[in-house]
């Protein structure tokens, strides 16, 4: 990542979509926002998409953020809710993508794997280690909040690691042969 590069972190719902702005500073991780944006109150599905998309390329226009990382809805037993959920989510990833910004999808199992270390952690552990590693005092009203900041951090350690950057190695023995002439033998 560059210096002073600005993550926007999305975790999104149809009742509270959370999202968080993540500035790196010299590979130091540091909060720039961090909230929920509250779609309850507007009845209608298309209305809250809307809402969604608009809060989304406020966020965008605001901040400037460079990189757009979004957790991916995990399946779920109610087939009307995870239909709903994937159009919240195409909706934030439409608006990140009208602004031509790249965007990367995390599993809530991966998110939690990178904060914590344990990938079946729950909300409360994502929190606790949020609070550790970003040096944050104050508890916010939802979880859904401290989830899009886990999106964020998750994507900048998996950008910035040695294993982040393995993931996107040589794509075969051919690519990877051109790049390293010298250890091939003969």
């Amino acid at each position: 990542m560059k210096k002073g590069e600005i993550i926007l972190g999305i975790d999104p719902g149809t009742q509270l979509m959370g999202f968080a702005l993540l500035r790196i500073n010299n590979g130091q991780p540091q909060v720039i926002l961090m909230d929920v944006l509250k779609l309850t109150k507007e009845k209608d599905i298309y209305a809250r998409l809307d809402l969604i998309h608009s809060k989304v390329c406020e966020l965008i226009q605001l901040y400037q953020p460079s990189t757009f990382a979004i957790e991916a809805p995990f399946f779920g037993k109610n087939v009307q809710s995870m239909l709903k959920l994937g159009r919240a989510q195409g909706v934030a990833i439409a608006a990140a993508m009208q602004a031509k910004m790249t965007v990367t999808e995390y599993s809530p199992k991966k998110v939690k794997q990178s904060i914590t270390g344990n990938g079946n952690a729950d909300k409360d552990q994502v929190w606790r280690m949020l609070q550790r590693v970003l040096s944050i005092e104050e508890k916010p009203q939802y979880f859904d909040a401290t989830d899009a900041l886990a999106v964020a951090l998750c994507h900048h350690y998996q950008s910035s690691s040695v294993l982040g950057k393995v993931a996107k190695g040589p794509k075969g023995w051919d690519e990877f042969i051109a790049k390293n002439p010298g250890r091939v033998k003969k």
